[in-house]
């Protein structure tokens, strides 16, 4: 704890704070860890009882955007591309962030968007005078809450540097990539290999239990083969209790794939593996699945096999 309180006092901003956008399930545990360390942090997040929880935490209730004029970082975590457009860019009832932070402000952005879309954020950013960073995440809700996520970031690198310890107070492990969308596209890479895994592990153990083996057998050896990963060991208890309480569920992962698929559509890229994966999980999604963790694919698959 003391050295969490010692890299708080190098976090919190010499002018006027942090501010945060969106405190759902990567935001709130977020903004928890900073409200830990003793970091200041006005939140705008628009479920009440979220807001409530995250005051009696000692955050404060930033209420609308333009409260965010006082902050000289803001952060956010939001479901997708349209939400961050509205939440920047604004809407015909509301006036978006660039109206509101000021001139040498960071804006931090950490949802898993398309890079085109962050590419329309960076450019309405820069004619404001804002420096920006995108900052993915790699983790779960778990990581979050033990402020062990991987930060994947790109953008202005002076910003990089001024807002590097807090993120440290969110993370294990950050990773600076360059100076435009490389985080963005380092996310992609880095979600088609997650949702691959769970894709090409569900017909290995479909075959596998054709064969009279069982999970238990099937894990424990895959777990200590050339092919175990951290994610194979991590899932391995929920594959063999059959047990897909989401972490990240199925209708997240199509999300993502979808993405991905854009990306590489945008890109001159094919990806005729990855379109086919999306359309696995969209078949377990239709079959009743859709909010369960995306390992549930293998119950899917197991249901389907003969």
């Amino acid at each position: 704890m003391q050295s969490k309180m010692a890299e708080a006092a190098h976090a919190q901003p010499g002018g006027r704070g942090i501010g945060w956008i969106g405190a759902g399930k990567m935001g709130a545990p977020m903004i928890r860890n900073l409200l830990a360390a003793g970091t200041k942090v006005a939140v705008t997040e628009p479920d009440r009882q979220v807001i409530r929880d995250l005051e009696r935490a000692g955050a404060v209730n930033a209420g609308s955007l333009d409260q965010h004029s006082r902050n000289d970082v803001v952060f956010s975590t939001l479901p997708n591309d349209k939400v961050l457009r509205e939440v920047v860019l604004g809407t015909q009832a509301a006036t978006g962030l660039i109206h509101h932070m000021t001139r040498g402000s960071i804006f931090v952005e950490m949802s898993t968007v398309s890079p085109g879309c962050s590419a329309e954020i960076a450019a309405a950013l820069r004619e404001c005078g804002v420096a920006y960073l995108r900052a993915p995440l790699s983790g779960s809700t778990a990581l979050a809450e033990k402020a062990a996520l991987t930060v994947l970031a790109s953008g202005d690198e002076a910003a990089w540097t001024t807002v590097l310890p807090m993120i440290r107070l969110l993370s294990a492990r950050q990773f600076y990539l360059g100076a435009g969308e490389e985080a963005r596209y380092m996310k992609l890479v880095i979600n088609t290999l997650v949702g691959a895994s769970s894709a090409i592990l569900a017909e290995a153990v479909a075959l596998g239990e054709s064969g009279g083996l069982s999970r238990a057998s099937m894990m424990d050896v895959i777990c200590e083969s050339a092919v175990a990963s951290p994610l194979f060991k991590y899932k391995s208890d929920a594959v063999v209790s059959d047990d897909y309480a989401p972490a990240f569920t199925i209708a997240q992962m199509i999300k993502d794939f979808s993405l991905i698929s854009d990306a590489g559509r945008a890109n001159g890229v094919p990806l005729l593996t990855t379109g086919l994966i999306l359309e696995l999980y969209r078949a377990a999604a239709n079959s009743g699945l859709r909010d369960q963790d995306f390992f549930a694919l293998v119950k899917w698959q197991t249901d389907i096999s003969t």
